[in-house]
């Protein structure tokens, strides 16, 4: 609602707060250039990209580059966008920037999110970045840098004058406007650095502590050690059954760029011992190697109930590329399967409406008395229940499954502890998860009796040099006074990959964890931001119609989580409001809601 609105047409930006003179192309004067390698100037992607009348070198965009063309334009006038403005501007046919104007000054970036490609200028504008409206990744505005996940690349960064007539031109390089993505400088290391980094988990935090180690110029080895037999890949769509069955697309890097980083990657290697003493890694295939630091990201793997039957064929959890491949070459072709998922949760949803289409029934069974009702509450529970009952999925609430019954070696059917039976001939379970910390067994590192690892505001445990992030991680969260948690999600395992390799090289950066958490059901978007438990909450929109804001409250009427179905990108501004240290009370909602949104930028 507080959302500059834009509208494209012939090649021209028509807005609504732009004067009369300005809706139309006058204002494209577009030069194209080369630099060729008589140009002598550098061009950096960790410069700043905001604007300069007096130098024009300021803020361009990647290291130099023989025969690059560059392309140049007015895109407006000064006056044209409003402090705190967010708008996207075309280059010609050459592709779009976002220009933002803040503190008097511009700066122009890649205008979609690096992760999976949402428009910024809808997002959440903060002081000095901007914050994805669907999933919450955050780009710095002088440079382009991902600071936030998920995603994995940074986003373009162009440089921006102001003429004497007070026309604001950008300056891009051609193939970043095509592209919107940048991945960031590394340095391949150096073979007279005796120092090296092991990072046990080629997960999104493992793989992002590899690559910020290189990007901030760490030059010691580099060794990555992942029980998977694949690169680095995105996890997100793991649970949404058939939607990404190409795991070179799904991975974030391919061989080569690990090869010209020198980060090595050690697949489908387990480690067996951790040697603290000794600084020593103990890995399944025999081998041990020595750590300077060592960084700790093995993640959950799921639970399985303890009930008869379930060693049974055709029974599946969801948590890696194998596991979404199995249950969708299980599935076939024919729609002749009855489906059962044990889990009311956002892993046994996701999985339900992704393959309701592909199945002949589909049953969702779990404890409580509404899908999400123990995030969302019974109200919103019970509206998505009619949104997936109107999809063909069933329900059985407050019961689980006790056994399961099969016929030659493969699932059958599902017993239930309220008496009854449903035809399965495949079984997802999706209950939870315990940590892949056994192996730190007598290491000395502190574990709690679940597993995790506990770590301080730095992560790094009660081990000096070594560290531990992601869904094992039992770290402070900033937005809930640094109380210790442990949370399981991509953009936050990301978020301590970044910090942990940060850490390591003694650049000291503490914790600011945001929790931030989404699905999409049935195309419907679901966000949530925040952490506690609740005592009351307010609704804010039609709860039927799933289109609503929920303002959860603690014991003082504080919020401390917002949650959004359909109203992007309201959790992402209060991401951003927490992030900068910042509360609202129930009060400050009496005479306009979402007024908070102005104190953010």
């Amino acid at each position: 609602m507080f959302v500059f609105n834009q509208i494209f047409n012939s090649g021209r930006v028509v807005s609504r707060f732009a004067p009369r003179y300005f809706q139309g192309p006058r204002f494209q004067r577009i030069n194209i250039r080369k630099m060729g390698n008589s140009d002598s100037r550098s061009y950096s992607p960790n410069q700043q990209c905001t604007s300069s009348k007096n130098d024009p070198q300021r803020g361009t965009i990647s290291r130099t580059e023989s025969k690059v063309e560059y392309v140049e334009a007015v895109v407006c006038k000064v006056n044209d966008i409003n402090e705190n403005e967010m708008k996207v501007f075309e280059i010609g046919e050459h592709g779009k920037v976002l220009l933002v104007k803040q503190k008097g000054e511009f700066s122009a970036v890649g205008p979609k999110c690096t992760h999976y490609g949402a428009p910024l200028n809808t997002g959440a504008l903060g002081d000095g970045r901007v914050r994805c409206p669907w999933h919450g990744a955050c780009f710095n505005l002088k440079t382009g840098d991902i600071e936030d996940f998920p995603g994995f690349d940074s986003l373009p960064c162009h440089q921006v004058t102001v003429t004497d007539k007070g026309e604001v031109k950008v300056r891009a390089k051609i193939a970043d406007l095509k592209s919107n993505k940048r991945v960031k400088d590394t340095h391949a290391g150096s073979p007279c650095d005796d120092t090296s980094v092991v990072i046990i988990g080629g997960g999104p935090s493992g793989a992002t502590c590899a690559e910020t180690l290189r990007s901030e110029g760490y030059a010691g080895r580099i060794t990555l050690v992942s029980k998977e037999n694949y690169l680095p890949y995105d996890r997100v769509k793991v649970s949404k059954i058939g939607t990404a069955t190409d795991i070179e697309k799904l991975q974030a890097r391919n061989e080569q760029y690990y090869k010209d980083a020198n980060i090595e990657i050690l697949k489908g290697i387990e480690a067996t011992k951790v040697n603290t003493d000794e600084r020593i890694v103990e890995l399944s295939d025999g081998t041990k190697r020595k750590y300077s630091s060592l960084y700790l990201a093995t993640g959950a793997k799921p639970r399985v109930p303890d009930i008869p039957g379930i060693e049974l064929n055709n029974i599946f959890t969801v948590r890696d590329y194998d596991d979404s491949m199995n249950i969708l070459n299980s599935l076939g072709s024919n729609k002749d399967k009855d489906v059962v998922i044990l889990g009311l949760s956002f892993i046994g949803l996701e999985v339900a409406s992704s393959c309701v289409s592909k199945v002949k029934s589909m049953t969702v069974v779990g404890k409580d008395t509404a899908p999400l009702g123990q995030i969302f509450g019974s109200e919103i529970g019970k509206s998505l229940q009619t949104l997936f009952e109107s999809n063909n999925v069933k329900f059985n609430f407050e019961t689980t499954i006790v056994k399961c019954n099969g016929e030659n070696g493969s699932i059958k059917s599902v017993e239930l502890a309220n008496g009854v039976v449903l035809p399965a001939d495949i079984l997802v379970l999706g209950i939870g998860t315990t940590f892949y910390t056994n192996f730190l067994e007598n290491s000395g590192i502190s574990l709690l009796p679940n597993g995790a690892v506990n770590v301080n505001n730095m992560l790094e445990t009660n081990i000096k040099n070594v560290y531990a992030g992601g869904d094992i991680a039992h770290a402070p969260v900033f937005v809930k006074n640094n109380e210790q948690m442990a949370i399981g999600h991509i953009g936050l395992a990301q978020y301590h990959g970044q910090v942990a390799a940060k850490n390591i090289l003694k650049k000291e950066t503490p914790l600011k964890t945001v929790p931030y958490f989404w699905t999409m059901l049935f195309g419907k978007s679901i966000r949530y931001a925040g952490c506690g438990k609740p005592v009351s909450s307010l609704v804010d929109g039609n709860v039927d119609e799933l289109k609503f804001v929920i303002f959860f409250f603690d014991e003082s009427d504080k919020v401390i989580s917002i949650a959004s179905c359909m109203r992007d990108p309201v959790v992402s501004q209060f991401a951003e409001l927490l992030y900068q240290g910042k509360s609202i009370y129930k009060k400050d909602l009496e005479n306009d809601r979402f007024a908070w949104i102005q104190s953010i930028h």
